[in-house]
């Protein structure tokens, strides 16, 4: 018993119960003192650690779980940026990275030698020190959902830049250090090995990735899958001379596409870490701080103020000269400075480097952390204080912008019977709505008799698709109805919900006379004029590459013609894939109008297709990793012509092996 309770505790059971504890006691505390959870957490592991009231020792647990946790930090960051937001701010991204490597890089080489009198090798040591930064605050961005941001944006894609910069200065730093000669060589060859690494990683990872997913169907499996993905990036990174960190960044980059941020993916992605990785990380920062150094010597004092003064101040001349270069907002260049004034991972690493051969001594180690301390504060403050204000402007203007009758809040009815496509079909209408949408989506199972099997069947689908609902964070209505036919109960349904969409499974063919939709699809486009969405998909949704978008002439005047590109906008921006529309000009000018008008971040293009005649050239461009979308058009309706009739034999011939989607639009405000 003594041994379970000596100082500083050594047993398992007692060391995590006791981290536990503080994961979820320190935000509660801190939060109540006004300061940010990070933070909390931080100051929590400087109070148990070794220079607080020694509860804790850094020992293999901390290190592993650190390592673990700053990884999954940088993963995070990536996979959470919409890749169109990204794509459309990169060139910014790329020249603040130089901006906040370049600024705080000279002015710790000249207060280095004034003020501490440092050799070069020294100098351009502490250069690197306050060139480089940590997320450190990020979780407070995601926190409150300001990932896209344009400054949010800039500062994680420049952090690649500047970190990349400031370890291969490290590196020269090193190698000048042992050979007392500087090598181009061995830079030039950094370089060579780093984009092969982007190359190789580039193109392999997500195709693994896809074939792998296809056939794993579980959460567990697939988040097990991608964890270690990021750790093969990260170990592939440390191989070729690089911080695992940019590795972890880099491979969620590239598997950014293959997770959709309402997947259940994402969310296990986010739970996990927010829940235990990144804050034992965050801890084990604040374990290595012994503040009473301060008040040994007024010597480290001193020096520590003095790193702390030039460590922050040039990250936030940057942030002030970037935001004026780029004709930024001033809420954009708090948060740049907020996400880049913090300091753990990279500069941790460059002090112990430091130390080890002799570059500094000990008041200058002391007084790099004390402003690691000092950094992490302020960015966690800063960045925390920005992103409620920006939450509250950006919540502001949504409320009013944003009606109620507009059409991207569906009210969706999934029919259900099959528990093979259940959850497919589920996932896909819920990709197909807004994110701002609550409407809850209605999942229905219709029968006709008390066959106990057919019974069984479909209510273990509704269950499935009731399940795949929830795991993306939309509550579904499971409901189970007796009608004379399944037509009769969707039109049933569609009357008692008010619905605007009817999703369905693609109908299979029984017999050689039966029609490629089926007789219970042109019924149901008959009874309804709501928008009806038949799907059939070979792959799972989340691993589309590209989604091929056929639309006839005059579909612009089509009362659900702003429907249906909704639903296009929000499946692609959910999926970060592009999407290629074959439609005339004139169609595609409007097409284009309402994806600007609605502000959906997705990648297009445009072919003309005067006629349905042109479609016949689209078989050759379809993939199998593509989802091909027809718009269709109801008999009578402006849109419609002859074609129309022979669309389904078509399709049956030309297309049986692809992923496919045909929407009918709604028909005079069905």
């Amino acid at each position: 018993m003594n041994d379970l309770f000596s100082l500083p505790f050594h047993q398992p059971v007692v060391i995590f119960t006791l981290v536990l504890m503080l994961i979820l006691a320190a935000p509660v505390i801190f939060r109540r003192l006004k300061i940010p959870d990070v933070v909390g957490l931080i100051l929590a592991g400087v109070a148990v650690g070794p220079y607080g009231f020694n509860l804790l020792e850094r020992d293999a647990s901390f290190q592993i779980f650190g390592e673990v946790g700053i990884l999954y930090l940088m993963f995070l960051a990536a996979v959470e940026i919409d890749m169109y937001h990204l794509k459309k701010n990169l060139r910014l991204g790329m020249i603040f990275g130089l901006i906040t490597f370049i600024v705080p890089a000279a002015a710790g080489i000249v207060t280095s030698r004034l003020a501490f009198g440092s050799g070069m090798a020294t100098c351009m040591l502490l250069a690197s020190m306050y060139a480089s930064h940590t997320l450190i605050s990020y979780p407070v961005v995601s926190r409150f959902g300001l990932q896209n941001s344009k400054g949010a944006i800039i500062a994680v894609s420049g952090t690649v830049v500047a970190v990349l910069l400031s370890l291969i200065l490290l590196a020269s730093v090193v190698r000048l250090r042992i050979t007392g000669a500087f090598d181009l060589t061995d830079i030039l060859l950094l370089l060579l090995y780093t984009a092969v690494y982007a190359t190789v990683v580039a193109y392999t990872f997500p195709r693994i990735t896809r074939f792998a997913f296809r056939k794993m169907a579980d959460a567990v499996g697939q988040y097990i899958f991608i964890l270690m993905m990021v750790f093969i990036g990260a170990m592939l990174a440390r191989m070729i001379g690089l911080e695992a960190i940019l590795g972890a960044f880099f491979a969620g980059l590239v598997l950014n596409p293959l997770i959709p941020g309402r997947s259940s993916l994402m969310h296990h992605i986010k739970f996990v870490g927010n829940a235990i990785f990144i804050p034992y990380f965050l801890i084990g920062v604040g374990m290595l701080i012994n503040v009473h150094v301060i008040f040994r010597s007024w010597k480290v004092a001193w020096v520590a103020a003095i790193m702390i003064l030039t460590g922050l101040s040039t990250k936030w001349l940057s942030a002030w000269i970037s935001q004026k270069a780029f004709r930024l907002p001033g809420a954009d260049r708090r948060m740049m400075f907020g996400l880049t004034s913090g300091k753990a991972a990279a500069t941790i690493a460059a002090t112990m480097v430091g130390y080890q051969y002799g570059l500094i001594n000990e008041d200058i180690m002391n007084g790099a952390v004390l402003m690691i301390l000092a950094c992490c504060l302020v960015a966690s403050v800063m960045t925390e204080r920005t992103a409620i204000k920006m939450r509250i402007e950006l919540t502001a203007s949504e409320m009013e912008s944003s009606g109620v009758e507009s059409p991207v809040f569906a009210r969706q009815i999934v029919g259900v019977s099959n528990p093979i496509t259940a959850e497919g079909l589920m996932r896909l209408a819920i990709f197909m709505r807004s994110p701002k949408n609550t409407e809850p989506v209605t999942a229905l199972f219709v029968r006709n008799s008390d066959d106990p099997r057919s019974t069984s069947s479909g209510r273990f689908s509704l269950r499935t698709a009731a399940q795949a609902a929830e795991e993306m964070g939309v509550h579904a209505k499971e409901e189970e109805r007796f009608d004379l036919n399944v037509v009769s109960g969707l039109t049933n349904m569609i009357k008692q919900t008010h619905a605007t969409d009817i999703v369905i499974g693609f109908h299979r063919k029984t017999n050689i006379v039966d029609s490629f939709y089926g007789q219970m699809t042109d019924t149901l486009l008959k009874n309804t004029l709501k928008m009806v969405i038949m799907s059939r998909c070979f792959i799972p949704v989340s691993t589309v590459h590209r989604i091929v978008v056929a639309a006839g002439k005059n579909a612009q005047y089509e009362t659900g013609f702003h429907g249906w590109v909704a639903r296009i906008g929000n499946l692609a921006h959910q999926l970060a894939c592009k999407v290629i529309f074959f439609a005339s000009t004139e169609t595609s000018r409007f097409i284009e109008d309402v994806i600007e008008s609605d502000g959906y971040g997705i990648r297009r293009t445009y072919q003309d297709m005067t006629g349905w005649d042109d479609f016949i050239l689209l078989s050759g461009n379809v993939e199998p990793d593509d989802l091909l979308v027809i718009i269709g058009a109801r008999k009578g309706s402006i849109s419609y012509s002859q074609v129309q009739e022979e669309m389904p034999e078509f399709l049956s011939k030309n297309f049986a092996g692809h992923n496919l989607m045909v929407i009918y639009p709604e028909q005079f405000n069905g």
